[in-house]
């Protein structure tokens, strides 16, 4: 067994720099894993592959931990959300699953990927049918079936859910929002997690604005503020 202890979890939505956030952690040294459990990482019969949001719910109900699954393979979790044709969970917005996560971890760090909830929606828009076909044929905690096919209701949503973060975590130095598009937000992290990142820029554009992957503008250690 590894000595991976899961000790960050991103609460961010989904299109707020969850990709970007995996990996800046990767490059400072750890291991995150964005949405799912990667079969490179773990050959245990029926885990690689599955999503990080089942695995999270499979040790909540199982044992109590949320974390019971996923210790020994990773050190952080930056997309937990799963969304398909036979699953919706979303772990981040499940005010049960952030109590569980908090007292099973007493010393667990938090994150959540911030961006303005306008572009949010419109990245949601935009990212193959996520907006306007399964956002609103999903079951989520704020946004119930039906709803979440225009940006009105998706920014109600996503604003609600940040809000909801917000009144929950309070001051607690444990909990940082961080919004990815600051030109300190490399720093933030940095200081937060106690780790250097010497990558920080940006990964996973929607197609409409530019082809996938690495920013001309991505900020190294030696560029950014």
């Amino acid at each position: 067994m590894s000595d991976l202890r899961v000790k960050l979890v991103n609460l961010g939505l989904p299109k707020t720099g969850t990709t970007t956030l995996a990996h800046a952690l990767n490059e400072g040294g750890w291991r995150a894993a964005d949405h799912k459990v990667r079969r490179v990482h773990c050959r245990a019969p029926g885990m690689g592959g599955t999503s990080i949001a089942r695995q999270l719910y499979n040790g909540y109900f199982e044992t109590g931990d949320p974390f019971a699954h996923l210790d020994g393979l990773y050190d952080a979790l930056t997309e937990i959300s799963s969304l398909n044709p036979t699953a919706s969970l979303w772990p981040q917005c499940d005010y049960a699953m952030i109590k569980a996560m908090r007292l099973a971890r007493p010393e667990m760090l938090f994150v959540a990927t911030w961006r303005p909830a306008a572009d949010i929606s419109d990245s949601m828009r935009r990212w193959g049918n996520l907006g306007q076909d399964r956002l609103p044929a999903g079951a989520i905690p704020g946004l119930p079936e039906g709803y979440g096919a225009d940006d009105t209701q998706r920014i109600r949503w996503i604003e609600g859910h940040y809000a909801m973060l917000r009144d929950l975590f309070g001051d607690d130095p444990r909990y940082l929002e961080l919004p990815v598009g600051a030109d300190d937000a490399r720093r933030r992290l940095s200081d937060h997690i106690r780790i250097d990142l010497p990558w920080w820029g940006r990964l996973n554009k929607n197609p409409e604005t530019g082809t996938a992957g690495t920013d001309k503008k991505a900020k190294t250690a030696r560029g950014a503020a």
